[in-house]
């Protein structure tokens, strides 16, 4: 892991490569996200792709499911852990589309600031419901989780009217089960 300078430095050089303004940070009260030392597999996501999760988070993963399951609900993986080039990666397709650079940071957080570096975000989707889609708020699997989740130490980072400009997000919750961390407003600031 490089030193915290040297990380502000490579952000900042995405940032400028992709149009992002030195701003972005302050104005939508991010921080940024560092990329743990080590991850643990997570297992495949929906779409057989290898996830990973920090230890703790994984621990925390296994066990909501494992209470969701025996409420009967169905949680499954989208997505855990993405590093700063896969978020790289994501908004430089979206801005080949010919996607606004702004209207992309509304449903992506830029490099850097993404809660998917700390390996302890995850996206969520239930089966029979579109993955990324608002309507897994409709969903027994969202109520679950909003009654229940927080007993395992994941919460909601996105609700509506959040403060970081970005868009409503029933889906990705963010473990925040460690003294490591601290919750603030339903977001994880790794310390």
């Amino acid at each position: 892991m490089p030193n915290s300078q040297t990380y502000r430095r490579r952000i900042a050089k995405i940032h400028r490569q992709l149009g992002i303004d030195p701003s972005y940070a302050r104005e939508r009260n991010l921080t940024l996200q560092k990329e743990p030392g080590k991850l643990v597999d997570a297992g495949p996501d929906i779409f057989g792709r290898p996830q990973q999760l920090t230890e703790e988070a994984m621990a925390g993963w296994e066990k909501m499911k494992s209470a969701a399951a025996n409420d009967g609900v169905v949680l499954a993986l989208v997505s855990a852990f993405r590093g700063v080039d896969y978020q790289r990666g994501i908004i430089e397709r979206k801005l080949a589309t010919g996607t606004d650079i702004a209207a992309v940071l509304e449903v992506n957080a830029a490099p850097g600031y993404s809660e998917h570096h700390t390996g302890r975000a995850i996206d969520i989707t239930t089966p029979g419901d579109e993955p990324l889609e608002a309507s897994f708020e409709t969903t027994a699997a969202f109520r679950w989780l909003r009654e229940r989740a927080s007993a395992f130490g994941f919460s909601l980072s996105y609700p509506h009217g959040n403060p970081y400009g970005i868009a409503y997000e029933p889906w990705h919750w963010c473990y925040g089960g460690s003294s490591s961390v601290v919750q603030w407003y339903g977001r994880v600031v790794v310390r």
